[in-house]
């Protein structure tokens, strides 16, 4: 019995010690282990994977895959962050600029601007195409001018009381219809996610006068195309108390992990520790430090198990970007798929 919860915790946790990490490597391949049916199955898998959706907001998602390898897990991870496409500015014509940033710096900070239109709606550019159709561009203006304001205190130094237009914004930024735009998208609301991103700062008699093309692109070109402000995962924690911890030790193991991970009861006049919620732990290993603690606790993450947090950067939903991260993981499989079955055999 004890040589099978050796042999299963190998295959389903991934061990935190005081000074290393063990079972890090996937052992569980067709024949490594007697007694284990570990040969792919598409039945068992399906039995086993689930994905759960914890928490949902405006920009961020929080969800559970639970039954799959740390490889897909990665590639999922992986086309995220590089893979599924947005509108972004590639192309920026400077007619005037009379302000203090540069005209690269001006380009490339208005690159870096997240546009609000949909990449399903348009097509690729086609390479070396310069002009840009209706179809595969969006054009935007940003022309503005400082001016000084007559009606400002003499004594005033504030320039906000002093100048007009003296802030350039992203709301500056207005969408100019390529083509028969106007007709193809009725009630689109194309311009940036947000509002207030400064661009330059100005004074009397500078301007910017610079038109934009956005076009279609994926963040393994440019990070500017990227829809995500972060997409990460973790393995979820697993926390296991060795042994009853009470009173002054209970106390001190609750300070020793994140809050809301261990709760003291009171049971029969003690203190006692339990685990309350150990997906909210960090896993910073302090208890490690305590000698009176550290042979208590065994510190673990289950194998199989990734949380998943995807933070949109505001183009698309982050419900979205994962059905259409889904799809072109799909869509690389069935690319395989297509290659093995052209390749001839002997």
């Amino acid at each position: 019995m004890a040589a099978k919860r050796r042999t299963d915790e190998m295959r389903d946790r991934v061990v935190l010690g005081e000074f290393g990490v063990r079972n890090v490597h996937t052992t569980d391949f067709p024949g490594n282990y007697p007694g284990y049916e570990d040969a792919w199955d598409q039945l068992r898998f399906e039995e086993a994977f689930r994905v759960d959706v914890i928490r949902e907001e405006e920009g961020a998602l929080e969800f559970d895959m639970v039954g799959i390898d740390a490889a897909i897990a990665n590639a999922f991870r992986r086309i995220l962050l590089a893979e599924v496409p947005t509108m972004a500015v590639e192309k920026v014509f400077v007619y005037n600029n009379t302000s203090i940033v540069q005209d690269e710096i001006l380009a490339h900070r208005l690159g870096l601007i997240p546009i609000r239109a949909d990449p399903r709606l348009f097509e690729y550019r086609n390479q070396g195409d310069e002009e840009g159709t209706e179809i595969d561009t969006l054009q935007f203006q940003l022309k503005i001018k400082c001016s000084r304001n007559p009606q400002a205190a003499k004594e005033s130094s504030d320039p906000n009381e002093l100048y007009f237009n003296h802030k350039v914004y992203s709301k500056h930024m207005t969408w100019v219809p390529l083509g028969n735009q106007t007709d193809l998208f009725p009630d689109a609301d194309f311009r940036p996610v947000h509002d207030d991103i400064l661009i330059a700062l100005l004074r009397p008699g500078q301007e910017i006068d610079v038109l934009m093309h956005c076009v279609k692109g994926i963040g393994k070109d440019h990070a500017k195309f990227s829809p995500v402000a972060t997409a990460s995962y973790r393995l979820l924690p697993d926390i296991t108390l060795l042994e009853p911890v009470e009173d002054e030790a209970a106390e001190m193991l609750q300070k020793c992990f994140s809050p809301g991970v261990i709760e003291i009861q009171n049971i029969k006049g003690k203190k006692v520790a339990r685990v309350a919620n150990a997906r909210l732990d960090t896993f910073s290993r302090e208890v490690f430090r305590h000698e009176g603690l550290k042979n208590l606790v065994r510190l673990a993450r289950v194998r199989n198990h990734f949380i998943f947090s995807v933070e949109s950067t505001g183009i698309l939903p982050p419900d979205v970007l994962v059905s259409e991260a889904i799809k072109i993981l799909m869509g690389k499989c069935q690319r395989f798929l297509n290659e093995l079955d052209s390749v001839p055999m002997e």
